[in-house]
């Protein structure tokens, strides 16, 4: 993404004085989603296009939670289209009697018209669509879109433009073999004067949510495709999952060692519906916690994640004192040392959900709470007194975190030795800027003193701030708590970062109250805490700067994952080639823009080309042209859209099994660009 700071001069004249009904706008049909697309879709980006994807899937999906559909196909097409079949009841296509125009065409251009409101006359008593907003935003934001329904034994077919019928709707018979086929065929062409971006679909991107939607509808039968030109190109997978949840905490759990197999249950309280997965692993030193409301990520957590970690807690000391696993009556497991090495999944399905906002990212109902709360309860200790070896391994698990925990020596010298709460007490190296307040400032991270050096001597010190790290930071995968605290270079991020330290006391073994410094994770996350809101990594273009930038990564997405919410994480791009052509000097991001450079120059033009290994090699005006300016850098900003895929890809990557590891960079070798490999 390039970034910029830009400045938009609002200028007055005497008719932007005015304000009368002239000036009072009526937006009819679908005009309100096309004026303000980010309103409905969240950006015109590549977030906003796949949500468009997303937005049908999840109707087809809601399909097969009513018990009508189990086959979805899902192609990208080469044109940049998009096609989604399921073989569920099909669109309604008689006449609407509110809008005197078929049902089909009153969903496709009827802002909240669906069948998804609730009450008796609701067409569906569980589902995630719940504004009637999902398939007419697409079509609004769409330059085509065809719709197809197969229903009663007839074929219905329509065609739209930017959410506006091209013609009416015209059906024929199917033939005899084909009169049970029933159903609904969307495809769309998103309209390319609405995004930003180039109209172009990620398959991986999509797939992550795919088999996300096959484990939590085991039902279901999910196919993906991708076409190309090319027909060797061309990619496709079958996405089900007949154990559900069970299997997505062991797809999740692939390369860790769990402490036993995984438990979980369905269950239904008053109309809800719980289902729940879960596994302590003894190499993980954090946990996964993912929910779910009606097939929708609950990105924000909500009263079904309040319920779970309510009740692991109070289970698991219940259990630990009545086992006489834990004697002294003042110690007590924290949700943090219980939930320490837990990958659970909670998927609760309810008839009238309450979202916050149409982008659904937290549940609100009270009452599922107490639901999750009583239902885990009761199970959990049901299963772990029936099986007293698995209680007794998640209960050394979570005795070692409290452990660990307590003997964070290096946390406690910190805070004795300088009073490390203090805003004063930052880290020698840090050059930090004269900006106030965190919305203005930013920080760049970068390898090493010498980068360092140029960074702060090429910076606008006015709001840009430098932070040197001294080769690499711990590799927090593999490592608890205790022995973070213990690295240097963490203690200088935590520091320098402002990540939300905060100061606590904790019985020692020996009776001793201690502060120590702690985390601010999850829910506890504080955005004013921090210091600076834009944080940039800025490693060299090498495998060492690829690794460092990798471990950074790591330790952000492991403990501070709210930082990747709130759009805090960028990496800097620096430029890789410099080319001089007598006295003028051009900087290239890649090999296409080299390309393009050398075939902009004559034939028999004279010029040099330097490889740029590292950024201590450049000085510090050309640092700040090319890679610190906001003008005229170029900043990646990263966010997590799939949990759980980044998950599994960091534990494969940074964790202890070798043969994980292994597998994940023979998958992925194809995607590597051997010159840029220093060997």
């Amino acid at each position: 993404m390039s970034s910029s700071i830009s400045f938009e001069a609002v200028r007055e004249s005497k008719a932007s004085k005015e304000y009368g009904s002239d000036q009072i706008q009526v937006l009819e049909g679908l005009d309100p989603v096309r004026k303000r697309p980010g309103m409905y879709i969240g950006s015109t980006g590549s977030r906003g296009l796949h949500h468009l994807v997303y937005e049908i899937l999840d109707n087809a999906i809601d399909e097969a939670q009513a018990g009508f559909a189990s086959k979805i196909d899902v192609i990208l097409l080469a044109d940049n289209s998009v096609c989604i079949t399921d073989n569920g009841r099909g669109i309604p296509t008689d006449m609407h009697p509110a809008t005197k125009k078929s049902s089909l065409e009153t969903v496709l251009t009827v802002l909240h018209a669906g069948g998804k409101f609730g009450s008796a006359s609701s067409g569906y008593s569980v589902s995630g669509g719940l504004h009637g907003v999902g398939l007419s935003v697409v079509n609004a934001l769409s330059e085509a879109l065809e719709v197809t329904v197969w229903r009663n034994g007839k074929e219905f077919k329509q065609k739209y433009c930017r959410g506006k019928p091209m013609a009416k709707l015209i059906s024929r018979e199917l033939p005899a073999d084909m009169k049970d086929q029933r159903g609904t065929r969307i495809q769309f062409w998103p309209d390319k004067e609405v995004f930003t971006t180039e109209i172009e679909f990620d398959y991986n991107t999509i797939s992550s949510r795919i088999r996300e939607l096959a484990f939590l509808n085991p039902e279901v039968t999910i196919a993906l495709e991708k076409q190309d030109v090319d027909p060797e190109k061309t990619l496709h997978n079958v996405y089900s999952y007949a154990g559900g949840l069970i299997e997505y905490v062991k797809w999740l759990n692939t390369d860790k060692k769990p402490l036993h197999e995984v438990v979980g249950f369905r269950k239904e309280i008053e109309g809800v519906s719980i289902d729940i997965a879960l596994q302590w692993c003894s190499d993980s030193y954090s946990d996964t916690l993912l929910g779910y409301a009606n097939s929708i990520r609950t990105v924000d957590g909500g009263t079904h994640i309040d319920g779970v970690k309510a009740s692991l807690t109070r289970t698991l000391n219940n259990l630990a004192k009545k086992s006489k696993v834990i004697k002294e009556k003042d110690i007590t497991l924290s949700g943090e040392h219980v939930r320490e090495g837990l990958t659970c999944v909670i998927s609760v399905k309810i008839p009238n959900p309450e979202f916050e906002g149409q982008t659904k990212t937290r549940l609100g109902n009270p009452e599922v709470r107490k639901i999750v709360d009583q239902s885990i309860l009761e199970y959990l200790t049901e299963y772990l007194e029936l099986h007293p070896d698995v209680l007794d391994a998640i209960l050394s698990k979570s005795l070692n975190a409290l452990k660990a925990a307590l003997a964070a020596k290096r946390a406690r010298e910190l805070v004795r030795q300088k009073g490390v709460l203090k805003s004063s007490s930052l880290p020698g190296k840090l050059a930090d800027c004269s900006a106030t307040d965190p919305a203005e400032a930013e920080i760049f991270i970068v390898e090493g003193d010498s980068a360092g050096g140029s960074a702060k001597q090429g910076r606008d010190r006015r709001f840009q701030a430098v932070l040197p790290l001294r080769g690499k930071i711990l590799n927090i995968e593999r490592k608890d708590e205790a022995s973070m605290y213990k690295n240097e270079e963490i203690q200088n991020l935590i520091l320098g970062l402002g990540l939300g330290v905060k100061a606590t006391s904790l019985p020692l073994s020996d009776g001793e109250m201690t502060s120590l410094l702690l985390y601010y994770q999850g829910d506890d996350f504080r955005k004013d805490a921090l210091r600076y809101h834009k944080i940039i990594i800025l490693t060299d273009a090498d495998v060492d700067g690829a690794h460092i930038r990798t471990l950074l990564l790591t330790f952000f997405f492991r403990y501070q994952r709210a930082l990747f919410d709130e759009g805090c994480i960028y990496v800097g791009v620096p430029p890789l080639y410099k080319v001089e052509r007598g006295k003028q000097a051009h900087y290239c991001y890649d090999e296409t823009e080299l390309r393009k450079l050398q075939s902009s120059l004559p034939a028999n033009a004279s010029y040099n080309i330097q490889r740029f290994k590292g950024l201590g090699e450049m000085m510090p005006l050309q640092l700040w042209e090319t890679t610190l300016n906001p003008e005229t850098r170029l900043l990646k900003q990263l966010r997590v859209e799939d949990v759980a895929e980044a998950n599994v890809v960091f534990s494969s990557l940074m964790g202890s099994r070798v043969d994980f590891r292994k597998e994940l960079i023979q998958n992925s070798a194809n995607a590597v660009n051997l010159g840029h490999l220093d060997i």
